[in-house]
């Protein structure tokens, strides 16, 4: 008995949104469905594969995104109307030389885009951002709510 569902016929890991191939059993292998299959599949795994946290703590939202081999350069993190944080940059393929042959190309390459929508109690014009060995930290402050001051009423009777 296996842990791993079988998925149409064919063995699959829960964990891995791209172990299923949706196009796996399409009646027709045309070239054309090839070449679909192959931009879906490269486009979900650059969308999906960078992999953010964000956390909120007393003071703001605290976003932090693994993107290895990349500049700060390479990253742009912007601020839009209605209180959306947006992440996105491009990670470029490495330069083919005529006399390399490859065995393996894991490592994704192209472009990544994130967006989240903030909490109104964000601080949308005071968002820093900072990159050191590979890891992008976005702070966004909250506005301070003042707690009402507790008044105790000495009950009669």
């Amino acid at each position: 008995m296996s842990l791993i569902p079988s998925v149409f016929g064919r063995q699959s890991n829960i964990w891995d949104p791209f172990s299923l191939d949706p196009f796996q059993d399409w009646p027709f292998n045309s070239a054309l469905s090839t070449q679909i299959r192959s931009d879906l599949s490269n486009e979900t795994s650059q969308f999906a594969a960078t992999r953010i946290d964000w956390k909120e703590t007393p003071e703001g939202h605290v976003f932090k995104a693994d993107l290895p081999g990349l500049k700060k350069e390479e990253v742009k993190v912007e601020v839009e109307e209605g209180n959306i944080l947006q992440i996105s940059g491009e990670r470029s393929r490495e330069k083919e030389e005529k006399n390399d042959t490859w065995h393996r190309m894991e490592r994704s390459s192209g472009r990544f885009f994130r967006r989240f929508r903030l909490p109104e109690n964000a601080k949308m014009d005071q968002v820093t951002a900072s990159m050191e060995n590979g890891v992008l930290t976005v702070v966004v402050p909250k506005v301070e709510v003042k707690k009402p001051d507790v008044k105790a009423i000495e009950i009669s009777g």
